[in-house]
């Protein structure tokens, strides 16, 4: 590095060179920025002082060596030295002239330096003030902002002011009084946007119901059109609602449930999307999600009431809860599908899922107050609109199946109830007579509702006429249709449960008609009036007829295609066996009646004189099976009228036989089994003019034993093979009682005076059975 100069050094080469010089003023211009400095002033007197001293040196030497050039010489020395000492004057005035104006001037540059440097500071002063009002400014700009609700642009604002114009006002006190209020901000920013979001959310709460009002109402919309289709089209009878081919029929509709101006609803989620934003441009996307989350299932709880009331026949509260319900999980649904990764499936099937599970908890509670059937319908309708509506949106539904499980059980049971009421009020109000009908339409109606084959065609009838069973019979057939009608229209929309249907059905039909219908007539069997009981047998018979209808209507009508065989009522074998309770029942009360004239019939078994008239109770009973065979068992079926008859005849000559084989008939005379051959022989022609060969098998054994009585040759009861040619109808043991006690009887007519031969009183009947005498 160069040497530092000494100023010492310099002074004496300016000196030299200004003595060197040929001019005063050549270097004296280059003294004078170090005259200017006080701290030179003495250094250059002295070095002055000094360049003479040594001039005067070398004047003397060379004055020693020519005096007289050194006295010429001195004086001009003098003269210079005069000359010197005035230049010196003029130095120190200048050297003082110029300490002044360098004073002055070092006063007025410091003067200068000093405006300079307030100049420069005010101009720092200004850019920083500019600067820090630009910061203030946008700072007041973010809270405007904020408080037009721009909370997006206003966090854009506060970044902008963080990271850009901070930064050039880094070194002032605001900016780190501003630094340290940026994150109070971007607090202020998200609870205001929350704040924005929770009165969005409150809004779309409130107008849930509304949104699922408008859902339902389009759902239906939407079935009553694939109705239609189904109607114009069987193809599409098998396509249900929310299928794809229901989607296909209707992909040119289109309806945006969150944007309708016909609807007046406009849901705008732009909120959620400033929500979002922000909250990810401060890095808390996670506890946004979060707290959103935590809103909503806030929400979720405060539709949910604490009770339901179910009685409404408008079903006013069911619907609002319902379509609360929609609109919620409409709206997560469009939330899912309109954001991406922000609220994940799970999340909102886990709120859907605890939403239905309150509504069912909710409505199941409350179901036992429910004892209207048809109510419980509308409940059911209100229901499946909701699952149908919830299907679209992509929802499970099959919690809910449960549910309409439930309400069927319900439903059927309220049915039954209701219907069983109806039945029992059918039963016991009839007049148990066979139905009159006075007009043709009136037949109509009773033959189009009842499962009844007529005899004759419509185009025989003569009215007014009268129809086998009684009026009951077409009104139980009429509830039963109504039964069927009623149960089916559960299983219209969403009840896809067709197998419990069936059964359901069938078994409730079934508890109907064997409780409520077949054991209410049995137990009208005790009336002591034949003819109410052969009315109840008719009615049971097409009861029975009936079952065999329902049996395959409900095999044609079963909706489960998966089951298999044939639909058995146990109705059916109820039926039956009542009908052979209520024929039991005719055979009792007319054996009862027979049972009652025997026990009229006064035979003299010791008579000593035969009756030549049939006796009074066989009069009576011959009449008595005349008039219930023409009035009471007419309107029977002839194969159970004449079972009836015949039985009715065994009965009676049973009963008849039994008078004879009584114990404390311990004879019998010829002239008492006379009038027995009499009686036996006038109801033989009665049963003979029913022109019946049947009925006549039934006096058999009554004629061949009367016979046998009478025969004067019992030896030929004891002859195996004329015993089976003339008495093989004759038991064993009761002949030969009979043959016992006749012939004591005969000893004791013997003794009277008279006494008629055996052919004048057998002959009539043995020729009408063609039994000879051997």
């Amino acid at each position: 590095m160069p040497s530092r100069l000494d100023p010492e050094d310099d002074l004496r080469q300016a000196i030299r060179q200004i003595s060197q010089s040929s001019s005063d003023s050549d270097y004296i211009e280059q003294l004078v920025p170090v005259m200017r400095d006080a701290r030179y002033a003495t250094q250059i007197t002295s070095e002055l002082r000094r360049f003479a001293s040594n001039r005067e040196q070398k004047i003397e030497s060379i004055c020693n060596a020519n005096h007289q050039d050194f006295m010429g010489s001195v004086t001009s020395l003098m003269d210079v030295q005069k000359g010197t000492v005035e230049m010196t004057k003029q130095i120190l005035e200048l050297n003082a002239s110029i300490q002044s104006s360098t004073e002055k001037l070092a006063a007025q540059k410091k003067a200068l330096v000093d405006s300079r440097q307030v100049r420069q500071n005010l101009e720092e002063t200004k850019k920083a003030l500019g600067a820090c009002l630009e910061v203030l400014q946008l700072a007041n700009q973010i809270h405007d902002l904020m408080v037009k609700k721009n909370h997006y642009a206003a966090l854009r604002a506060l970044d902008e002011l963080q990271q850009i114009h901070l930064n050039e006002v880094r070194r002032y006190k605001i900016a780190e009084m501003i630094e340290k209020s940026v994150p109070a901000t971007q607090k202020m920013i998200g609870e205001a946007v929350m704040n924005d979001l929770n009165t969005w959310l409150f809004r779309i709460r409130e107008s849930s119901q509304f949104l699922g009002e408008v859902a339902f109402y389009y759902t239906d919309v939407r079935r009553s059109r694939n109705q239609v289709r189904s109607e114009a089209d069987d193809r599409f009878a098998k396509f249900k609602l929310n299928s794809a081919m229901e989607a296909i029929a209707d992909e040119t509709d289109e309806f945006d449930i969150l944007n309708n101006e016909e609807a007046e609803i406009s849901i705008e989620f732009t909120p959620l999307f400033e929500a979002m934003h922000i909250h990810e441009t401060l890095g808390k996307s996670d506890y946004f999600s979060t707290e959103y989350a935590k809103t909503r299932r806030t929400q979720k709880d405060l539709i949910i009431p604490q009770q339901l009331d179910l009685l409404d026949e408008e079903c006013g509260e069911l619907s609002s809860l319902l379509e609360s319900i929609a609109g919620f999980a409409i709206i997560e649904k469009a939330t899912v599908s309109k954001t991406d990764n922000f609220r994940q499936i799970s999340d909102v099937d886990e709120l859907w899922d605890s939403m239905c599970q309150s509504a069912i908890a909710l409505i199941s509670g409350s179901l036992s107050a429910v004892d209207n059937d048809e109510l419980l319908l509308k409940i059911k309708g209100r229901i499946a609109l909701f699952m149908l509506t919830m299907e679209k949106w992509g929802y499970s539904v099959s919690a809910m199946n449960a549910l309409l499980l439930t309400l069927f059980e319900k439903y059927s049971e309220l049915l039954k109830r209701r219907f069983s009421d109806d039945f029992l009020e059918i039963v016991s109000t009839d007049d148990y007579m066979p139905m009159p009908i006075n007009s043709m339409e009136e037949y109509d109606k009773v033959v189009t509702v009842s499962w009844y084959t007529p005899d004759k065609e419509r185009e025989e009838l003569t009215f007014p006429c009268v129809l086998p069973f009684s009026q009951m019979y077409p009104l139980c057939c009429i509830d039963i249709r109504n039964f069927l009608n009623q149960i089916y229209l559960f299983s219209d929309d969403y009840f896809q449960r067709s197998t419990v249907i069936d059964e359901t059905l069938r078994s409730s039909l079934d508890e109907l008609l064997c409780e409520q219908v077949c054991q209410s007539l049995v137990d009208r069997l005790s009336s002591q009036y034949p003819g109410q009981i052969v009315q109840i047998l008719t009615n049971l018979e097409h009861f029975e007829i009936a079952c065999g209808e329902l049996q395959g209507l409900l095999f044609e009508a079963r909706s489960s295609a998966s089951a298999t065989g044939p639909v058995v009522l146990q109705a059916t074998a109820r039926f039956t066996a009542a009908k052979k309770a209520a024929s039991d029942r005719i055979f009792e009360l007319v054996n009862s009646k027979i049972d009652d004239l025997i026990e009229t019939a006064e035979y003299d078994w010791m008579a000593a004189k035969a009756s030549k008239e049939p006796s009074l109770y066989m009069q009576e009973l011959t009449r008595y099976l005349s008039n219930i065979m023409n009035s009471v068992l007419l309107a029977l079926p002839k194969e159970i009228k004449e079972f009836i008859y015949f039985d009715a005849l065994s009965h009676a000559s049973t009963a008849i036989l039994d008078l004879t084989l009584d114990e404390n008939v311990k004879r019998i005379t010829p002239a008492a089994a006379d009038s027995l051959a009499t009686d036996t022989s006038f109801l033989s022609n009665f049963v003979e003019s029913l022109n019946n060969p049947i009925l006549m098998e039934n006096l058999d054994e009554l004629v061949q034993t009367v016979m046998l009585m009478g025969s004067e040759n019992t030896d030929e009861f004891f002859d195996t093979a004329l015993r089976n040619r003339k008495y093989g109808k004759v038991d064993n043991m009761k002949g030969a009682i009979l043959i016992e006690k006749c012939q004591e009887g005969r000893v004791v007519a013997a003794q009277s005076p008279t006494k008629p031969t055996a052919s004048d009183r057998f002959g009539t009947l043995g020729s009408r059975f063609g039994l000879g005498r051997s």
